[in-house]
């Protein structure tokens, strides 16, 4: 087991390396070739240009002002000085909520950390019990300040209930302040919010086939009848995941297309020519120009055809549609209601933004959704189980007895003092880090398959599963399965009543390991986060041998969206940690604070510079982030009565129950009744206040120029502004990178105020004022 020198020896490694970290990303990102890769978001929003040098040229690839060095830590006091409805108009209020979880461990673990170490840890190290009553147990130095070191039946464990309890409403008082302060947030940004195609559109799903009428006609024909003042118009849904794979091939041969044209612009006595076989590394010789030209005409009339034979086959229409209202106050009630007697009909539910729908899932027919999410229920469970196995087997050999079982010839390395420190800090954590990383990636094709409409829903199911999987095979697996490897042979020798007194034991054993993973995944992955040392390289190599056009280049530097489906259940983890070993083994808590303290830094860097949101859900996901950290709050209360029990303290169990009650209580009685509503339902009374003071601004508006093409499928859109291009192309004679026009999906939000410039969310967007 580690000692407290050798968990010392890896923090302090752990620490330097983030600080040379630090100091790498601050000396990069002072460099003129990367700054387009370290503030992409400003490029995408037009907002920054590269920064040019006069004098030698050296200049214009290096930094050469070494006094801008001296500085390289001022990145992160100007990360958190931007205030927060700044950073709203900035970056949206997901990315501000998304921050906000941070504030919320820093805010819960700070108190408790101070209160834990200065009571919990004086009660427990004073006690000898480890050395003399549980000698064959394998233990260290840190499991002396945990539980573990009390000895059976001693009144001190009542000092840990006390404490639990003054944990637990801690906790509860901070999540329901910012349960109100985050809904508040919401209802706030929502009134605020300029006018989106969403806030006035629904997606019906299940249209139930009629013989003597097209989806089109039933859906016109049922919403004018039942919605007769509201009803505005509707957007039939078309599987053309085929046509999306056309469009997609056509956009790369225009991408070729411009990369010969500048080619040829800057050699004009010599044609491109290329080889048609695979890479070009074999097949007839041809004109590049001309062969490119021919193929992107082929594909024209093959998207056309295509185009034609999904808008009038039958096949290709599904049994869903886009319906929007006249007003948010009628979409409102549509969405939040049911249609039909028969409650699997016409079933509504708030349609997501334009830029948030996932088209390829709204071809999947409804009634299939349910057997899809049953497949996929039962495959997560095994996928849980199967990466138990390797995780259990894993960690059992990621230790020093299991290094030398499994190789003996290492035995006089492992043994040198160093080494041994750095094995026992570094591989158990990495081992397992390693084991996660292809996780999210399985998760999200999950969640495909399953049938999600929007990417939003993409991630936060995603994260669901991450979340559950990060709690059975991290928290429980590495503890059961872990510990039990361990301490087999002590099983073995033990009589049978002793067996549960080791298990409570060997329970809080484990925050040795929890801590080197705190530091791998936690301190390791925050620095690397800010120096993104893989894309930097990727994005040279790409602006080297692949950027052809402005549009590749933009494509090379866009870092992409948060990740939430990734990053949430990786707090949710830190949470749980912290709250079932607050009481357990509080030592534990400074390296959970010293990762949230980063963690909030980092990503306010990330979040202002880099990460350009793709999608504004307005917080939809905080709920999900609320309960599962009461669900850590009431799996700490579990884990601490369990441990209680093996220490003949049971007669503190209803007490610890009735924290629990109380703590469930809580979470139904004073956040999910009264502040989630806002975050599931649109209140009728913001809704008509929203339309009566636009009716009054704007009273000449016609909304359906704005609405009937909003949720057109976005492969069936600018086919003319697409042909103007190509004729664009086809008359290039420039020797710069080839300008496009072309509108990407992505969703940059408005800049601050203290850029003096914005930008629309949604390229479909059209002004405010429209007359009819």
């Amino acid at each position: 087991m580690a000692t407290i020198q050798d968990i010392g020896v890896a923090a302090a490694i752990y620490l330097l390396s983030a600080f040379i970290f630090f100091l790498a990303f601050a000396i990069l990102r002072l460099q003129p070739l990367n700054d387009r890769f370290y503030f992409p978001k400003w490029y995408l929003m037009d907002l920054r240009s590269t920064p040019s040098r006069s004098g030698a040229f050296v200049r214009k690839f290096v930094n050469l002002d070494f006094r801008s060095y001296l500085r390289f830590l001022n990145w992160m006091p100007e990360a958190v000085k931007m205030p927060e409805p700044e950073l709203v108009n900035h970056a949206g209020l997901d990315s501000v909520v998304y921050l906000r979880i941070y504030l919320i461990g820093l805010k819960i673990f700070v108190p408790i950390a101070l209160l834990a170490l200065a009571v919990l840890a004086p009660v427990n190290y004073t006690n000898k019990t480890l050395q003399s009553r549980l000698k064959s147990i394998t233990s260290s130095d840190i499991d002396k300040l945990s539980i573990s070191n009390i000895p059976l039946g001693s009144d001190r464990f009542w000092t840990h209930i006390a404490m639990a309890y003054a944990f637990t409403f801690w906790t509860c008082y901070v999540l329901q302040k910012e349960y109100e302060t985050v809904a508040s947030m919401r209802l706030l940004f929502l009134a605020s919010e300029r006018r989106r195609p969403d806030q006035f559109t629904v997606l019906v799903r299940n249209v139930p086939p009629d013989p003597d009428e097209s989806v089109s006609e039933s859906v016109e024909h049922f919403f004018l009848v039942n919605h007769p003042d509201n009803y505005l118009t509707h957007q039939v849904v078309y599987n053309a995941n085929k046509l999306a794979k056309l469009v997609e091939k056509r956009k790369s041969k225009l991408n070729w297309l411009d990369y010969y044209q500048l080619k040829f612009s800057r050699n004009n006595a010599k044609r491109p020519f290329m080889k048609t076989g695979f890479l070009g590394l074999w097949g007839k010789r041809v004109d590049a120009i001309d062969d490119y030209i021919s193929e992107i005409e082929k594909l024209s009339k093959e998207i056309a055809e295509e185009r034609e034979r999904v808008t009038k086959g039958p096949e290709s229409i599904m049994s869903a549609a886009f319906v929007s209202f006249k007003s948010r106050w009628g979409a409102a009630v549509c969405a939040q209601t049911q249609q039909s007697r028969n409650p699997t009909l016409w079933l509504t539910e708030w349609a997501p933004e334009p830029c948030d729908v996932y088209w390829q899932n709204l071809a999947i027919p409804y009634v299939s959704l349910a057997v899809r999410r049953l497949i996929m229920a039962v495959a997560f469970v095994f996928l849980t189980l199967f990466f138990m196995i390797p995780i259990a087997s894993v960690q059992a050999l990621a230790s020093i007895e299991g290094l030398e079982r499994a190789a003996p010839f290492l035995k006089p390395l492992i043994e040198i003092k160093f080494v041994k420190s750095v094995i026992q800090g570094f591989l158990p954590g990495i081992v397992l880090k390693l084991f996660l990383s292809f996780l999210p990636t399985i998760l999200m094709i999950m969640s495909k398959f399953e049938g999600c409409t929007s990417l939003s829903s993409l991630e936060r199911r995603a994260a669901t599963r991450y979340y559950l999987f990060n709690f059975v095979n991290v928290f429980l697996g590495s503890i059961i399965a872990g510990t039990a490897l361990e301490q087999l042979k002590s099983f073995i020798k033990q009589s049978a009543n002793e067996i549960p007194k080791t298990i409570g034991v060997a329970i809080a054993l484990k925050a040795t390991f929890f801590i080197t993973y705190i530091m791998v995944d936690g301190w390791a992955g925050i620095a690397a986060e800010i120096l993104m040392l893989k894309p930097l390289i990727l994005y040279h190599l790409k602006s080297f041998f692949f950027v052809k056009t402005e549009e590749d280049r933009k494509e090379a530097m866009n870092r992409g969206s948060l990740g939430f489906n990734t990053g949430e259940p990786r707090i949710q983890l830190y949470f749980l940690l912290g709250l079932v070993y607050a009481s357990v083994t509080p030592i534990l808590l400074p390296f959970i604070i010293v990762y949230f303290g980063l963690a909030y830094v980092v990503f306010c860097h990330q979040i202002i510079n880099v990460y350009n949101q793709e999608y504004e859900s307005a917080a939809a996901f905080w709920p999900d982030v609320h309960g599962r950290i009461i669900t850590a709050l009431v799996i700490s209360q579990v884990t601490l009565i369990g441990l209680l029990s093996t220490k003949r303290a049971a007669q503190s169990t209803p007490v610890l129950i009735t924290l629990s009650v109380l703590t469930i209580w809580f979470h139904y009685r004073f956040c999910k009744a009264r502040y989630e509503p806002s975050f599931v339902r649109y209140p009728l009374q913001e809704a008509m206040m929203k339309d009566t003071l636009e009716r009054a601004m704007e009273p000449n508006l016609n909304l359906k120029p704005y609405l009937q093409n909003a949720y057109v499928h976005p492969d069936f859109k600018g086919d003319e502004d697409w042909k103007e291009e190509f004729n664009l192309r086809l008359q290039e004679n420039g020797s710069v990178l080839v300008p496009t026009r072309r509108q990407s999906r992505r969703n940059t939000p408005v800049p601050s105020s203290i850029s003096g410039a914005s930008s629309s969310s949604s390229p479909d967007a059209i002004p405010e004022h429209s007359e009819p």
